[in-house]
């Protein structure tokens, strides 16, 4: 049974996966930038993502998610969309936090919560959900 990944190569999975759809492929030095740590920092971790098959990776050449990486980075960027976009919609975080918040809270959401969360998200959008979302937002902003 193949471990889990840590949440920091999640997070590095997370950054190639937007780096390379905008470019194609991503480099070291991309990927330093995007999550703010030394070029250095960012090798241990490609070694890790290459021997688990989730990258293509080669020193000093472009990286690729592999198709088993892609799965695996979009799921956990879509959970981070998700959560983003729940606290600053619903709740009425500001962007910055909320990202933050997104980045902390994708990692450890089992699967269960995700789903019901994901229905909640639909429910507050759909034409049912809408006066409840509202009415939530108002007397959240009224506490601000």
């Amino acid at each position: 049974m193949e471990k889990k990944l840590t949440s920091g190569l999640e997070d590095y999975l997370e950054a190639i996966y937007l780096i390379q759809e905008k470019e194609g492929s991503a480099r070291v030095k991309q990927i330093a930038e995007k999550m703010s740590v030394r070029a250095a920092s960012v090798t241990g971790a490609l070694q890790s993502l290459s021997a688990k098959g989730l990258i293509n990776y080669t020193p000093y050449e472009h990286i690729r998610l592999t198709k088993k990486g892609r799965n695996e980075a979009v799921r956990v960027e879509s959970r981070h969309r998700l959560l983003k976009r729940f606290f600053e919609d619903v709740l009425c975080v500001d962007e910055q936090k909320a990202g933050e918040a997104a980045c902390k809270c994708e990692h450890g959401l089992h699967q269960e919560i995700y789903d019901k969360f994901t229905s909640l998200m639909y429910f507050l959008e759909s034409p049912e959900g809408a006066e409840l979302a509202d009415t939530l937002k108002k007397r959240l902003n009224n506490q601000q």
